[in-house]
């Protein structure tokens, strides 16, 4: 039959759910400890409890050597043989040391140290079991509010929610059951701290398994989560079955299962998605509700991709917040960055502008010498354009490139960039000032040129006239004259040669300005009308 004091450690075994060889080697730690503060003495201590009689004995301890170093604690061959004759070297003396004569300030220390082996068996049977336990969900009831943290009973232990696990949109009250998942296990001074979380995604995936039977069997796999606890959750499925919808499995009829979760996370919002192999087509479903245009890959080592979207999109695609896109980058594991078709249009404008433009050569950049320019130009940089875009991390990369030479590239292209602004301002300035004269300017100078074109065309009739006037004059006088001529001619022709008549003719074309008539026969106007007509 068990002793009491075995009946007692089976009892408190039971209640803190520690294995009774615990306790009984808690017992006998104890007693050694009080032993040896009783007795005073270095000696080897071990003790021994016997479940029948309910006693612990205490022995110190001699090893058996051949010649003896510590007699506390050695013994030689001839004296432990005197005790047990088939003893040999590397035996082991024990010798009884009475408990009886212990006393209350022994028993007290030995309840000391009972009390605190008990309590480390008990810490640490509560790490093994909830350490394990990471992720699972488990049924808790709040117990009380210290701060903005919230204590949650668990049964055996006590379990913090720290801010940071709890949801937007819950408010806790004492004595409220929660489902929370077991977020870490600490260890701690005062035993292992269990912290749980209602924040954690691993509660949403948690929930599906129980509310969706094709989850739990394995049919439907949950591949992917991202959460923002009280906002929204996206949840990415995928279907072992090709004759089941994931989504629609997750759903439910008329979306039961699917709201008895948003119910438990007190109307979070929740977006279901389909998973695929195929990252674009991944990331393209990830930005559900938002319809994408295309996708495509930036830089797949730093797993960067672009989305392009319509302009009435742009908002959705984002978010509020931006939380739509930064769910998506969760979900997919890529970093997502969102344009409209009007920015990538710019932006490949701007790209062309850049290609055609060669930019500002390094040459014109003062306080430069020729051998950075030749290092700078080397490693690709050949704009002060460019230039200014890297940052000093960068510059310094250069072989060549220190920091003091970093500090000066920085301050001549800050000093060149300044001198652009203002000779652009002053060019501003003075097309301004042009622009301020050219208004103030009188309107006649602005007709003047419309009329000088018709006193030009004027001028040039009046010549026009003057011309036909002396062509026309002269052929009326030659006209006369030759008629004049010819009747000077005729008298002449009679009586004198014709050489003389040639002279007379000259002579008789110079004298019509005088009196054409008198040497015409008939030379009354009324008689010969065509001469009065011509001079009419």
């Amino acid at each position: 039959m068990a002793s009491l004091l075995y009946q007692t450690i089976e009892q408190i075994s039971r209640e803190k759910h520690i294995e009774p060889d615990v306790i009984v080697a808690a017992i006998e730690d104890a007693m050694v400890v009080a032993a040896r503060k009783y007795y005073k003495t270095e000696e080897d201590l071990r003790s021994k409890f016997n479940a029948e009689t309910g006693h612990v004995d205490v022995f110190a301890v001699r090893t058996v050597v051949e010649e003896v170093a510590d007699p506390l604690r050695e013994i030689s061959l001839a004296d432990a043989r005197k005790q047990q004759p088939a003893i040999e070297t590397g035996g082991e003396i024990f010798q009884n040391k009475p408990t009886e004569v212990l006393g209350r300030i022994a028993a007290q220390t030995a309840k000391q140290v009972i009390l605190q082996k008990v309590r480390e068996a008990e810490r640490d049977t509560i790490y093994n079991e909830y350490h394990t336990r990471v992720g699972e969900l488990v049924n808790g009831i709040v117990k009380r509010v210290e701060g903005p943290d919230v204590i949650v009973d668990m049964g055996r232990t006590e379990a913090r929610m720290p801010k940071r696990e709890q949801s937007r949109l819950e408010t806790y009250n004492v004595g409220e059951r929660l489902r929370v998942t077991i977020r870490a296990v600490e260890r701690a001074a005062k035993g292992p701290q269990v912290i749980v979380s209602r924040a954690d995604p691993a509660l949403v995936q948690r929930l599906f398994e129980m509310e969706v039977p094709e989850i739990y069997d394995g049919t439907v796999q949950i591949r992917a989560v991202a959460r923002e606890a009280g906002e929204r959750t996206k949840i990415a499925v995928e279907s072992r079955d090709k004759e089941v919808d994931p989504v629609g499995a997750c759903v439910g009829m008329k979306g039961m299962r699917v709201q008895s979760i948003i119910r438990e996370l007190r109307g979070e919002k929740i977006d279901i998605i389909p998973y695929n192999e195929d990252t674009l087509t991944f990331a393209q479903k990830s930005l559900s509700p938002a319809k994408v245009t295309r996708v495509q890959v930036v830089d797949v080592e730093e797993k960067r991709l672009e989305v392009i979207v319509e302009d009435t999109q742009l908002s959705l695609a984002i978010g509020k917040k931006g939380q739509n896109v930064r769910l998506a980058s969760k979900l997919i594991g890529w970093n997502i960055d969102i344009k409209s078709e009007e920015e990538k249009r710019r932006e490949i404008e701007d790209q062309m502008t850049a290609l055609t433009s060669p930019g500002t050569p390094l040459t014109e950049l003062a306080g430069v010498g020729p051998k950075t320019v030749e290092k700078l130009e080397a490693h690709g940089v050949t704009s002060i354009e460019k230039l200014a875009d890297m940052t000093p991390e960068q510059l310094v990369e250069i072989p060549g490139i220190g920091e003091k030479m970093v500090e000066k590239i920085r301050q001549s292209v800050g000093t060149y960039f300044e001198e652009l602004e203002a000779r652009q301002a002053a060019e501003a300035v003075a097309a301004a000032e042009a622009e301020a004269i050219a208004a103030a300017a009188p309107p006649a100078v602005e007709e003047a040129p419309v009329e000088s074109v018709p006193a030009e065309e004027e001028s040039a009739a009046a010549v026009e006239t003057t011309d036909e006037a002396v062509v026309e004059e002269p052929s009326v006088d030659d006209e006369e004259t030759t008629e004049i001529a010819a009747v000077v001619d005729e008298p002449a022709a009679a009586s004198e040669e014709k050489s003389e008549g040639a002279d007379s003719a000259a002579e008789s074309t110079e004298q019509p300005e005088v009196s054409p008539d008198a040497h015409a026969p008939g030379g009354n106007e009324e008689e010969n009308p065509e001469n009065s007509d011509k001079k009419e």
